[in-house]
C-alpha cells in the first residue's frame, strides 16, 4: 500500500495516502527525503524542504498558494499556513498545447434508440412540472402510475420545483430551458408535462422552448382547464406507460454515450485516485466516439488555463474565457466573495485553498481537446469534451448535466453524499475507507490505486467497463433506494 506521494517533480509538498505519524522519514525516487516534524491526516499535505514567507507552495507542478509564514521540511502544509494566491478577473491568452486523444473503434452498449435518433439508458416515465403549484399534484400521480407500472418501464419520477412563476429575465428563462431540456431527454420513454394554466411558463409558451415533439411521447396536461386533474393525468400516464413499454434495448454505438462529470465532497484524493480516473476514462470514451462534460465552473478557478490552452481553437479558447470571466462577475453582482471556496470538508479532507481544489477538479478533464462550450442550459452539440456553465452545488449542477444531455454522471466523492440527479449518478469514492463505509452510497471504489496498488489506467478501464453496465440497465445504489432528484440554477429577482 502506498503512504505518500510527490504527485509532481516539481512539487515542494507530497501528499499523506494515510496517516502519518511524526517521526517518520518519507523517501522518494529521486533519493531525497524528510522527517516529519508533526502527524499528517490522511489526503494532507506536508513540506518536502522549508518554504519561506511569501513563496509558492506547489502541488500537482502548480501554485496553489503563497506561504502565509515560514515553513519548515517535514512540517503541516494546510489553511493555517497557506492561503490563495488568486486575484478577480483576469485577462488570458491562448497557448493551445496537447492533441486529441487517439481514435479508437468505437465500443457499444445496450439502450434505448428514440425516434429522434438519440439513445437513451433508462426507460422511465417523468412527470415534468411547469411552475410549483403542481408538485403536490404530480407526486399523487406519481404514487398512483407507480402501482399500475407496466413491464419495460423501468420508472416512474416527478421532478418537482418551486419555480415557474414569479420569475424575471434571465432567471425564468434558465428555467424554461431547463424544463424544455429535460423534457425532451431521451431516458424518459414518456412525459407528462403538467401545468396549472396561469403561470409565467405556462404549456403553451414552454412549447416554443421544446420545439418538435412526438406526441406519443410528450403528452400535456393544464390542471385548471379539466374537472378532475388527477383522473385526467391517470389517464394520460397509462398511455404514455404503454408507448414507453414498446422499447426495447438494442445495441447503440458508443457515439450516442453522454457523460457528466461532477465531483463534491472532496478530499486530499480526490485529485490522486478518484477525479484522475474519471478523467482518463473520459479519454477512452472520447477515442470512442463519446462525449464528456466537465462543469462547476468556480472549481475551474485556479486551473482554469489548463483548460483554455487545450480548446480546439481559438474561438472556443475565447467561449472558455467568457466561461470562467462571466461566472466571476456574477459573484461580484452578488457582492460575494470569488475564492470563498473549499468548503468545510473538503478542508477536512485535506484541501487548502481554491487552486488546491481546481486542479484536483480539473483532473476530471482527462487529456482530450475542448470541443464544446456551453451556457446554462444548452445543449450539447460536439462530440468529445465539453465545457458546461453550471455551479458547483451539487444538485444543481447534476441536474444541469442531464439538461445538457449526459445520460450518466459521474460524480467523485472523498466524503460521500446519498443525492441522486434525474439520470444514474454514478458515485466514485477517492478511498477505500468511503467505500467500505458507505456501501449503500457507493459504486466504485477509485481508493484501491492506493490500497491495492492499482494502476491508473486499469481503474479507467474498469470505470469504462462500470459504466457501460450502468448504461445498459445495472442500477447504480441511489437507484436501488429510489432517489431522483431535480434543482434549476435560481438567479435574480422572485416578484
Amino acid at each position: 500500500m502506498k503512504r505518500y506521494i510527490r504527485i509532481n517533480g516539481a512539487d515542494n509538498v507530497a501528499v499523506a495516502l494515510t496517516q502519518l505519524k511524526a517521526g517518520e522519514e518519507p523517501a522518494f525516487e529521486d533519493g531525497s527525503s524528510v522527517k516529519l516534524t508533526e502527524d499528517i491526516p490522511q489526503g494532507h499535505k506536508f513540506a518536502l524542504r522549508s518554504i519561506r514567507k511569501g513563496e509558492d507552495v506547489i502541488k500537482y507542478g502548480f501554485r496553489i498558494g503563497h506561504a502565509k509564514e515560514d515553513i519548515p521540511a517535514g512540517a503541516w502544509v494546510h489553511t493555517h499556513n497557506v492561503k490563495t494566491a488568486l486575484g478577480d478577473l483576469n485577462s488570458y491568452r491562448y497557448n493551445p498545447v496537447g492533441k486529441d486523444v487517439p481514435k479508437e473503434e468505437p465500443g457499444y452498449f445496450d439502450g434505448y434508440l428514440r425516434k429522434d435518433g438519440s439513445a437513451g439508458v433508462r426507460n422511465e416515465v417523468w412527470i415534468i412540472c411547469t411552475v410549483g403549484c403542481v408538485n403536490s399534484i404530480a407526486r399523487s400521480l406519481e404514487t398512483a402510475a407507480r402501482k399500475r407500472k407496466p413491464e419495460g418501464v423501468d420508472e416512474v419520477v416527478a421532478f418537482t420545483h418551486p419555480y415557474g412563476c414569479s420569475q424575471m429575465t434571465e432567471d425564468q428563462e434558465n428555467t424554461r430551458h431547463i424544463l424544455a431540456d429535460l423534457i425532451r431527454h431521451p431516458n424518459a420513454g414518456g412525459v407528462l408535462v403538467l401545468g396549472l394554466g396561469c403561470e409565467n411558463s405556462r404549456i403553451s409558451v414552454l412549447k416554443d422552448y421544446i420545439g418538435e415533439y412526438d406526441p406519443q411521447r410528450v403528452r400535456f396536461l393544464q390542471c385548471q382547464d379539466v374537472e378532475d386533474e388527477q383522473e385526467e393525468g391517470g389517464r394520460i400516464l397509462d398511455e404514455l406507460m404503454a408507448y414507453a413499454a414498446s422499447f426495447r434495448r438494442q445495441k447503440i454505438s458508443t457515439e450516442k454515450l453522454i457523460v457528466g462529470l461532477k465531483c463534491g465532497g472532496s478530499d486530499g484524493l480526490s485529485g490522486i485516485t478518484a477525479n484522475p480516473t474519471v478523467g482518463a476514462f473520459s479519454d477512452l470514451l472520447v477515442a470512442r466516439g463519446g462525449t464528456t462534460i466537465l462543469t462547476e465552473v468556480p472549481e475551474m478557478f485556479g486551473a482554469e488555463t489548463l483548460l483554455m490552452n487545450r480548446c480546439a481553437d481559438e474561438t472556443l479558447f475565447h467561449e472558455t474565457v467568457d466561461l470562467i470571466n462571466n461566472f466571476k462577475e456574477y459573484f461580484i453582482r452578488n457582492g460575494q466573495e470569488i475564492y470563498e471556496n473549499p468548503s468545510p470538508g473538503n478542508k477536512d479532507g485535506g484541501i487548502t485553498t481554491l487552486e488546491d481544489k481546481s486542479l484536483g477538479c480539473t483532473q476530471k478533464s482527462g487529456s482530450s481537446l475542448v470541443r464544446g462550450v456551453l451556457k446554462y442550459g444548452n445543449r450539447v452539440k460536439n462530440h468529445g469534451l465539453n465545457l458546461l456553465s453550471a455551479p458547483g452545488n451539487d444538485l444543481v449542477a447534476s441536474t444541469a448535466l442531464a439538461a445538457a444531455g449526459a445520460q450518466i454522471v459521474l460524480f467523485t466523492t472523498g466524503r460521500g453524499t446519498p443525492f441522486a440527479s434525474p439520470v444514474p449518478t454514478v458515485k466514485i469514492a477517492s478511498n477505500t475507507k468511503l467505500a467500505e463505509k458507505k456501501k449503500d452510497w457507493i459504486d466504485f471504489n477509485a481508493g484501491a490505486i492506493v490500497t491495492d496498488d492499482v494502476p491508473l489506467p486499469e481503474m479507467a478501464r474498469r470505470l469504462y467497463d462500470k459504466v457501460i453496465a450502468v448504461a445498459s440497465g445495472e442500477k447504480i445504489k441511489a437507484e436501488e433506494e429510489g432517489f431522483h432528484d431535480f434543482a434549476i440554477f435560481k438567479q435574480g429577482v422572485t416578484m
